[in-house]
């Protein structure tokens, strides 16, 4: 797939490897549009990138996530592509739950309703394209569930079938469907100091772009194509391994 002279939205395009994707587009001669809630992170990244085009959202919410699609007809009616990659990650000890229950579904919102809906609403402005593409961002824990982040999992795991399912209803229209399955990254995500460590963005990036490029639908790097290659008792293993590294966390227990 051509990714020069697309125009772009990118959900969560602000921080991380939303924000870092957005770059490497804009320096391929793309132009592109981040979605985000916080005042501040849109304004740090129009700071860092000057040609970065940003809309205020909050994606948990339908109401917004349908006038957001409403106001990208008005100011970025060209949008050919459109990445899903807005998320929040909570570590959640389920046996210490005690929050009420809009705390948890934020989470669900944010990373399986909105993709799903976003997704939704986009397919007949996409399908006046001649080349557009839906690209949802899962994660690794689709493979290898993390049982320390229990709906981020659950929430990335839906987005994985979503995104099969729409695939193959896609597969006659001239709508590209991508899944990026990340490894660890390093980034934000999570928190301060809870997701600092894991590949850089300076070297996944490109990977991901070369993928898109090369028209591969399942993309993945470093630790995430093992365990997408890999038995399924090698990774059963791996969970659980990871999962004993966790489980006696201090602040997975008190989470």
């Amino acid at each position: 797939m051509k990714l020069t002279g697309k125009h772009i939205v990118v959900t969560g395009g602000t921080t991380g490897i939303g924000f870092a994707l957005a770059q490497a587009l804009l320096a391929k001669d793309n132009d592109v549009l981040a979605v985000d809630y916080s005042e501040t992170n849109i304004r740090e990244a129009k700071d860092k990138l000057p040609k970065l085009k940003t809309i205020k959202a909050d994606l948990s919410e339908p109401a917004s996530r349908e006038q957001l699609m409403a106001k990208l007809e008005m100011v970025f009616p060209d949008y050919d592509i459109l990445i899903n990659n807005a998320g929040i990650q909570r570590w959640i000890n389920l046996q210490n739950s005690h929050q009420d229950w809009a705390y948890y579904h934020q989470e669900l919102a944010i990373n399986f309703e909105a993709p799903v809906h976003l997704s939704m609403l986009a397919i007949d402005h996409l399908r006046q394209s001649s080349e557009a593409a839906i690209i949802n961002i899962s994660s690794g824990l689709v493979i290898n569930p993390g049982a320390w982040v229990p709906l981020y999992t659950a929430g990335k795991t839906g987005v994985h079938g979503f995104t099969q399912a729409l695939r193959l209803q896609l597969q006659d229209t001239d709508i590209k469907v991508f899944e990026v399955f990340p490894p660890a990254v390093n980034t934000g995500l999570g928190g301060t100091g809870e997701h600092e460590y894991g590949v850089s963005l300076a070297e996944f990036i490109p990977a991901v772009t070369a993928q898109i490029e090369n028209n591969q639908f399942e993309i993945t790097y470093g630790t995430s194509r093992t365990q997408y290659n890999a038995s399924k008792e090698v990774n059963r293993q791996t969970t659980q391994q990871t999962w004993d590294m966790f489980k006696n966390n201090s602040s997975f227990l008190q989470a």
